[in-house]
């Protein structure tokens, strides 16, 4: 059975930009998309007031934000198979099971309900830190969202992720766009040099290691993809700090970020954490193995 592409819906602004990105997406890969509102109202009776002897005025509102989902989706695309439902359960919650059975799961960055001024809603924060599959946080500037630079970034950590190189080359592929790789680097902190020669000789080591790392990492996964154009690129300075600012010049950031699973709280490195908050373009969070 085909894996859908899976969206959080709750009638606010960012879950509709959120509804947009994910039609276009499910478009390239020829996926099926759920729209998902996830109400816990609906476990308990008696809790809103009831239009009727079964409907809630919480109910009736969810249906009628995941039909207005459908509907705009549909309109965005008709090619694109669409469904929607509500799940009596925590957003969270809902969005965490689904993400089993998942091609990969969309949010906005902020829900409804969430405060003013909040960067990123808590519910896109705790589906991207804990989910199995891949998350998308769609953010950014309208031009980012829209994919007007044809261009994706991956960042390479210290432990280089294969699943979010690949998941990166797969998505450029599919908008027919090119990949930069990042890979930053810096002098540490105890390397204490008494002379400028010894300082220079220090950071060309540090960049030359930056850039072996940057390649070999990318070795095979180039080979899957080889008519993927992929520019490598390496930095100094901190990791989120590069990826910021190459993201604003691009549709998608990608990141690893990995799941043990004797771990239950959120697992999210300082990079992908920042990315989240602050990144100009949609960012997504793609599980690694530890």
């Amino acid at each position: 059975m085909e894996k859908p592409l899976v969206v959080g819906v709750d009638g606010s602004d960012g879950s509709l930009r959120a509804v947009d990105w994910a039609v276009e997406e499910a478009a390239r890969f020829g996926l099926p998309l759920r729209l998902v509102y996830a109400s816990l109202w609906e476990r308990y009776e008696g809790s809103y007031p009831t239009l009727s002897a079964d409907r809630s005025v919480e109910g009736v509102m969810a249906e009628n934000i995941v039909a207005t989902c459908v509907e705009r989706a549909g309109r965005r695309n008709k090619e694109v198979r669409v469904s929607g439902e509500v799940l009596p359960e925590d957003a969270v919650s809902a969005l965490l099971r689904t993400a089993h059975t998942s091609a990969a799961v969309v949010t906005g960055s902020r829900g409804r309900g969430e405060v003013a001024g909040l960067l990123l809603g808590s519910v896109s924060l705790a589906v991207a830190a804990r989910a199995v599959c891949p998350v998308i946080v769609v953010r950014g500037a309208e031009r980012n969202r829209q994919g007007s630079f044809g261009r994706v970034v991956v960042g390479v950590g210290d432990s280089p992720s294969a699943e979010a190189l690949s998941f990166a080359l797969h998505e450029a592929q599919a908008r027919g766009c090119g990949v930069l790789a990042v890979r930053a680097w810096r002098c540490p902190a105890h390397e204490n040099v008494d002379s400028p020669l010894m300082r220079d000789d220090s950071a060309i080591a540090h960049e030359e290691r930056a850039s072996a790392t940057l390649t070999n990492a990318l070795r095979e996964v180039v080979h899957d993809h080889s008519e993927v154009e992929v520019v490598r690129q390496v930095i100094e300075g901190p990791a989120h700090k590069a990826l910021l600012d190459v993201a604003t010049e691009a549709d998608l950031v990608v990141v690893g970020a990995v799941r043990r699973h004797t771990h239950v709280g959120l697992q999210l490195g300082r990079v992908a954490h920042t990315l989240l908050h602050h990144a100009e373009c949609p960012v997504a969070v793609v599980p690694q193995r530890a």
